[in-house]
């Protein structure tokens, strides 16, 4: 059966691994991937994760979110080798902070799909990448062209994730430290987060923001939040609700790729406190109400920060393995 063809929007063209190297110096990982990796040996990689990736998002929509987030949880921890796929006890993915995180299917079913046309040859680590990048296009926001070429990792450690994973409640410093520990800027925390254009958080997630007023309703207290916004949320999120309870992280337009998610923030409506402290502080705010003024200029960022997020730590050469099943550290 031949795999079925999809026309494809314009790319948006990011050149970030032509690096000058000296001679008798080994190349750095990041730039022994390229765009071009799988032209031989399965050209037809991308049509494929594409296709898998909009099957799913057809049928159900909150998968894109679920990808994006898949891909930052693995990149953050010990980079973007698909560690984070793994099952079993003292894994990455048996984490409590990991345990929401969805859209594993979607990854298996590329990989059961490209080992039949092409056995052996495409890394879990490239499928998680290029499904992230799909879930963005097919909600609106723009395609990248992104380098390939990643091995899986065999280890994946509970024990990795969080001292390198972000948490909602870190203010400012705590943010930027953690990016910079991946080689990612102020103004690349700023873009990234704007993956917050779409997807929910389940009421935990925010749940600092409220308090339990003596009768037992839910009562906002942080001054950060619109008041008739916060309001909003202390209904969605009554006291005792279930932990399976989300709300939209975008309010306006939650099921969009876009720069609304800046026009929130400085609207007092940034969903988790770790969205609300990048308007608190002068040195994140330029850039939001930067994005905020221009979607133009929030794709073109996003373009280039995605890039620079899906080869942190990355494995290559005879580094890694390529796995036959995402799920298994050994198969």
């Amino acid at each position: 059966m031949e795999p079925k063809l999809v026309r494809l929007p314009p790319v948006i063209l990011v050149s970030t691994f032509a690096l000058l190297l000296l001679p008798f110096l080994s190349a750095p990982a990041a730039s022994q991937l390229s765009s071009g990796f799988y032209s031989s040996s399965c050209p037809e990689v991308e049509l494929l994760v594409k296709d898998t990736v909009r099957s799913a998002y057809e049928i159900d929509s909150t998968i894109a979110a679920k990808l994006l987030r898949l891909l930052f949880h693995d990149c953050i921890v010990q980079g973007c080798d698909g560690s984070v796929l793994v099952e079993g006890n003292g894994t990455e993915r048996s984490d409590p902070a990991n345990k929401s995180l969805g859209g594993f299917y979607v990854v298996e079913s590329a990989k059961r799909l490209l080992e039949f046309w092409c056995p052996g040859t495409v890394s879990c680590a490239d499928i998680l990448v290029l499904a992230a990048r799909d879930a963005v296009e097919l909600t609106g926001g723009p395609s990248v062209e992104v380098p390939l070429g990643r091995r899986d990792g065999a280890v994946s450690s509970a024990a990795s994730v969080r001292p390198n994973m972000v948490d909602t409640t870190f203010t400012v410093d705590q943010l930027a430290q953690r990016f910079s520990s991946k080689g990612l800027s102020t103004d690349d925390l700023v873009i990234l987060s704007g993956a917050h254009t779409i997807g929910s958080s389940h009421c935990t997630a925010f749940s600092d923001r409220f308090i339990q007023s003596s009768d037992g309703t839910t009562v906002p207290a942080d001054a950060s939040l619109e008041r008739n916004y916060a309001m909003q949320l202390a209904s969605k999120c009554p006291a005792g609700a279930s932990d399976s309870v989300t709300t939209s992280n975008d309010p306006v337009t939650p099921s969009l790729f876009d720069n609304q998610y800046y026009g929130n923030l400085l609207a007092k409506k940034g969903l988790l406190q770790s969205d609300s402290v990048l308007v608190a502080d002068a040195r994140t705010r330029t850039k939001v109400e930067a994005l905020s003024r221009s979607q133009d200029a929030f794709f073109a960022s996003w373009a280039t920060s995605f890039v620079k997020l899906s080869t942190i730590g990355v494995k290559t050469g005879n580094q890694g393995a390529i796995r036959l099943f995402c799920a298994s550290a050994t198969g």
